[in-house]
């Protein structure tokens, strides 16, 4: 145990952590600034969050992958708060009111929830974001930036939709954005080449980071030709800070007199439950991309984000998660430990003090790339294919949460896909509560019905129908000995049946009907009614073993 802990030491693989840190800045700049916008709260908060998700909550959590920032899930909220509550500063309280219910959850083991969903809908979660994600980015590659970094929901702050805006992108294509689009993407696809991963040079130099080199390289040429310049709103607007000091100065501190104010606790509730939906529902997520397979320990998770968004909010940060997009961008650059997600915070401080300026030389059309691909291989063709031969069990679910996602947004997607999965578990409790064999003998049927391990009320509609159907003088055994729970409901419909036994001269023997731990009595004989063809039976009875004392 202790050789595999070794192998995942922090310190022991800086060589794919940090190549992996520097994508995800590079992606998570962009979107930091975006959702602050979007929020309507200062761009700077957007910072914080994503500097406090990377080293604080990064430091805390026992998530291997995950990297924790502001998320757009919560822009609407955090819009409609700040409104609500007169201020960003009294919002601020709220932000840290919002981790000590998080770190209370995390205590009382809350982080079980994200267990009850499908497999299924976590795969269908990661799919449709993909496919949000790549959409999204498509009018950034032609130079229209309408819509803020980082929007994943289908109804845009704007009026627009998801789609509407690539009608209307049609109207404002850039040469230089596409132009730069094409030669990234280029370079990341080159990157991907195995004659490019094989040498050890093109493994410490990420492609992204040469894919953002470029783009600056001709954002820079481009600005002495007219009809290929990019404008202001085509690059990446980080808040200058010419000192240390004018730094710190845009921080943003809370006003605890909001306290007396009620509307800051129900805020700080819906903020805390929603962001602790999205985080469990992205561990989960980033377990399952995760190539080791490491499970993450939620309940510390909820602790982490806790800690984290006390921290965001002490200083003026926006509420933070963890986030899909940054954590498959992190597993799909290579990272193999939680050193990436910390370092990437520290990647963010360092250039918003020491090279701001240079930060927004960055094309959004690079970063529009970059993530073309992450989107990609979060949705790959082969995936669809793989979910369709698991059947339409899997299929389904995972189908209804793409299109949930991509037609409203994350947690209303969620929802459907989880709709969607309960109704195939009913139906299935519905479909098959047992097994049953069927035997033709010389002058009479044998069935013989197996029920499963659970057998609840859902299943009476099923079982009654069958009972219904055997046919007269047949001989029939129901067997409950793999049975562990079954709702009085049926037992009473097999009971009742077995009166109607006797009239129909069906033989009919129950083996350990009564042994299951929810049904009285818990030890019975097994009973077997014996007709004769005429009408008379004779109760025979055989002791019953009691397997828990043998």
């Amino acid at each position: 145990m202790s050789s595999s802990k070794n192998n995942f030491h922090p310190l022991k693989n800086l060589n794919k952590d940090i190549p992996a840190s520097i994508v995800v800045f590079l992606v998570a700049m962009p979107l930091c600034l975006g959702i602050a916008l979007a929020s309507g709260a200062p761009l700077f908060s957007g910072l914080i969050a994503g500097i406090v998700g990377g080293i604080v909550v990064g430091a805390l959590s026992g998530s291997p992958l995950g990297v924790s920032g502001p998320a757009a899930g919560l822009a609407v909220i955090v819009l409609t708060a700040i409104q609500d509550l007169g201020s960003f500063e009294v919002f601020l309280v709220a932000v840290i009111l919002a981790g000590v219910i998080q770190i209370i959850m995390g205590f009382a083991r809350g982080g079980i929830i994200a267990y009850y969903f499908p497999s299924s809908v976590i795969i269908g979660m990661l799919a449709g974001i993909g496919i949000v994600i790549a959409v999204k980015q498509i009018p950034h590659a032609f130079g229209y930036d309408r819509d803020y970094e980082g929007d994943v929901s289908f109804l845009q702050p704007d009026g627009e939709n998801t789609f509407s805006e690539l009608v209307n992108m049609l109207d404002f294509i850039s040469p230089g954005a596409l132009i730069i689009t094409a030669i990234a993407l280029a370079i990341l696809l080159l990157w991907e080449r195995d004659f490019m991963k094989n040498k050890r040079i093109f493994q410490l130099i990420p492609g992204p980071l040469v894919a953002v080199i470029a783009g600056i390289f001709l954002n820079i040429v481009f600005s002495s030709m007219p009809q290929f310049a990019l404008r202001a709103d085509q690059l990446v607007n980080v808040p200058l800070a010419d000192s240390i000091d004018s730094f710190f100065g845009n921080f943003t501190f809370p006003d605890f007199a909001a306290l007396a104010n009620l509307q800051i606790y129900i805020t700080a509730i819906v903020i805390a439950v929603v962001a602790s939906l999205e985080t469990l529902l992205c561990v989960e997520a980033a377990d399952k991309l995760d190539p080791y397979k490491r499970v993450t320990p939620t309940n510390r998770e909820l602790k982490a984000q806790g800690i984290g968004n006390i921290v965001s909010g002490l200083i003026g940060g926006l509420p933070i998660t963890q986030v899909i997009v940054r954590s498959s961008t992190n597993v799909q650059s290579g990272g193999k430990t939680k050193a990436s997600a910390i370092i990437h915070g520290f990647l963010l401080i360092a250039t918003v003090v020491l090279i701001p300026t240079i930060l927004n030389l960055i094309p959004l059309a690079t970063l529009a790339a970059i993530l073309f691909v992450v989107g990609y291989k979060l949705a790959k063709p082969s995936l669809f294919k793989k979910m369709y031969r698991e059947g339409k069990g899997q299929f389904i679910p995972f189908i209804a949460t793409i299109i949930g996602i991509v037609f409203t947004d994350l947690l209303i997607g969620l929802g459907i896909g989880l709709v969607i999965s309960i109704i195939f578990i009913l139906y299935n409790n519905f479909q098959i509560p047992y097994l049953m064999r069927d035997e033709d003998m010389k002058d009479k049927k044998k069935i013989k019905i197996v029920l499963s391990q659970e057998v609840t009320f859902l299943n009476k509609a099923s079982i009654l129908q069958t009972l219904n159907r055997i046919p007269d003088n047949s001989e029939v055994e129901i067997d409950a000995t793999n049975t562990f729970y079954m709702h009085q409901d049926v037992l009473e419909i097999i009971e009742d049946f077995k009166v109607n036994a006797r009239e129909r001269n069906i033989h009919l023997t129950l083996t350990n009907l009564y042994l299951h731990k929810d049904v009285n009595p818990p030890f019975h004989m097994l009973i077997s009614f014996d007709g004769d063809g005429n009408g008379h039976e004779k109760e025979s009875e055989v002791e019953v073993i009691d397997p828990k004392k043998v």
